[in-house]
């Protein structure tokens, strides 16, 4: 080979490890980049405003970063100036974090509908209907009264985000479905059908895809026909549907599929077999973050605990665990020895990898406004004060409130020493 030849294979490898254009930056959702990301905080590079919250997460190719909002669009922005390119305009919130594969971006809207779009110029290539798209609800959802009366979940923030991978893009969907369509057409391949809603993002890995469901459980298919390998069935909650369902994504590494589930427990399975290997208990917080894994060590966080925290992968042991004060939902994102995520309470935190130490935090306008006396001194949210009874309305106006401060729910991205992270501010912030 050539020095000109090696140069160029490198510089391609480079470009692909770099690359993060799907959620969790891969097929197997591993949330780790090759990119490195500051471990200083200097400022906000940029920030581009859309009409709503910002649960989608970006991701990126080519020098375009990609999110949705709920706002109903989509948008293509230039990474570096922040300018926009495009913008597709669907019928509802896209809470889905979109996949980019090759020249297309696909991602599921509220409308019910699943699009692929022209990475260049944002045309519509093709769409695919779903039965429909709606929020996880129960009667006398987390306690909330009457209890004969069905609540919609006010923390089933997002939607499926696709995974791309052999020619197919497999999404879930509200309609208790896992979709399998040609990436080139939108033709349908196979559906799997679950017994509840599927915001989860499926993963891939070996001819299998990955996913949980509401109905709390786990399951594997195969990804060229849809037939079950296997499944697991995480905790019940009959009486107020707290403690129920799989809201966090997988995350496969060397065999093991790790999830997180709502009945408060991370769980580690042989990605062949399905044999439990372990199972960590979080003391009754959810666990809505999809996990990463760096180094043997399994990073994840938690809602009402409000914890970092690192799992020995071998052993299923804490190694360390460090307190965020309010909940986290976004994923982690590891950049060299950094790990990146969002705070509920308006902050994008960047804590070392080693032992979790706060290395600094950005915090949004609305955060520090803090209107409606959301959050106490510390930055944890006033919770007496906002969850006053659970009569009716009430602790839906009090999430409502807690998302108006700028809540990060999105995964942060990183690309070329940069953080790209949306808020329930509307805004998506490029940070160095």
């Amino acid at each position: 080979m050539t020095r000109l030849a090696t140069v160029l294979t490198v510089l391609w490898i480079a470009a692909i490890c770099s690359a993060q254009s799907m959620f969790r930056g891969d097929k197997v959702h591993s949330g780790v980049s090759s990119a490195s990301g500051p471990r200083t905080l200097h400022g906000v590079k940029w920030k581009f405003a859309t009409g709503n919250r910002v649960v989608s997460s970006a991701v990126f190719d080519a020098g375009v970063v990609f999110f949705g909002s709920d706002d109903g669009n989509v948008y293509a922005v230039d990474a570096a100036t922040g300018v926009q390119r495009w913008k597709y305009v669907t019928d509802g919130p896209v809470s889905s974090t979109p996949a980019v594969n090759g020249g297309l971006v696909y991602f599921l809207s509220y409308d019910g509908r699943f699009y692929a779009v022209d990475e260049s110029s944002g045309k519509l290539r093709w769409k695919f209907r779903t039965a429909g798209e709606r929020r996880f609800e129960a009667r006398g959802l987390h306690g909330m009264q009457p209890a004969s009366q069905t609540f919609l979940d006010p923390y089933d923030i997002y939607l499926s985000s696709p995974v791309v991978a052999a020619g197919t893009v497999y999404f879930g969907s509200s309609d208790g479905n896992v979709y399998a369509l040609d990436a080139g057409s939108g033709e349908l391949r196979w559906k799997f059908h679950t017994g509840d809603v599927v915001h989860a993002s499926p993963a891939y890995a070996n001819g299998k895809v990955y996913f949980g469901s509401w109905d709390s459980f786990f399951y594997t298919v195969d990804a060229a026909t849809g037939a079950e390998k296997w499944r697991f069935h995480g905790g019940e909650d009959p009486l107020i549907h707290n403690q129920v369902g799989f809201q966090s994504s997988p995350v496969i590494a060397d065999g093991i599929v790790y999830t997180g589930c709502r009945d408060s427990n991370v769980y580690a399975f042989d990605a062949e077999t399905g044999k439990e290997k372990w199972r960590v208990f979080n003391q009754g917080s959810w666990v809505n973050a999809s996990p990463a894994v760096v180094n043997g060590t399994l990073l994840y966080a938690t809602s009402d605990s409000s914890l970092f925290q690192a799992v020995d992968v071998a052993a299923g042991k804490p190694v360390f665990q460090q307190q965020t004060k309010a909940y986290v939902f976004s994923s982690p994102a590891v950049a060299g020895n950094t790990v990146y995520f969002g705070v509920l309470n308006g902050k994008v935190e960047a804590r070392d990898l080693s032992s979790g130490e706060l290395l600094w935090s950005f915090q949004t306008e609305a955060s520090r406004k803090n209107r409606n006396w959301v959050l106490a001194a510390d930055g944890s949210f006033n919770s007496p004060f906002l969850f006053s009874s659970n009569w009716n309305e009430a602790p839906i106006v009090a999430a409502d409130r807690q998302f108006g401060i700028g809540a990060i729910f999105a995964t942060p991205l990183i690309v070329n020493g940069v953080v790209y992270v949306g808020s329930a501010d509307g805004y998506v912030y490029a940070l160095d």
